[in-house]
């Protein structure tokens, strides 16, 4: 996790990221999981372990889904003079068909009772890179607005 999740983000952040400020222009957005903001409801997966299965939603990825938070954080405050702009889109779960033992109490804690579709990145991503945004940078911004345990 920490190679997919982490270094390979940090490794095109400093080749794109690089040749962009030396253009002294550009944008670049991370995506997140609602798990690097919040811990994940364990009971979630309550299902699988009454099938047998040992499971629980690993720490490794709530871990490194908030490294990048703060990797855009970092990376704006660095970048910010040469006009590079870091923003984290940070949805809540995207549906991939998931069993409806986990999609029922999933989507009771989302205010639009459903999943993100993976269309609903489209928006906001190019809001982030467009000219639109050009004065926000080091934001994260959620596609769920409820604090609660996911």
């Amino acid at each position: 996790m920490l190679d997919v999740n982490v270094k390979g983000v940090v490794y095109c952040c400093q080749v794109f990221g690089a040749a962009m400020a030396g253009a002294g222009r550009g944008s670049i957005v991370n995506i997140s999981s609602i798990y690097g903001i919040l811990s994940p409801d364990q009971g979630l997966y309550q299902y699988r372990r009454d099938r047998g299965e040992e499971f629980y939603k690993p720490v490794g990825y709530s871990v490194t889904k908030s490294a990048l938070i703060n990797l855009t954080r970092y990376l704006a405050v660095y970048w910010g003079k040469a006009a590079v702009r870091v923003n984290t889109l940070t949805f809540a779960g995207v549906f991939a068909n998931q069993e409806p033992a986990f999609l029922e109490p999933y989507t009771l804690k989302v205010p639009l009772g459903r999943m993100a579709e993976p269309q609903d990145y489209d928006g906001p991503v190019v809001f982030l890179m467009s000219d639109a945004a050009r004065y926000m940078t080091g934001a994260k911004c959620r596609g769920r607005r409820r604090f609660t345990a996911m």
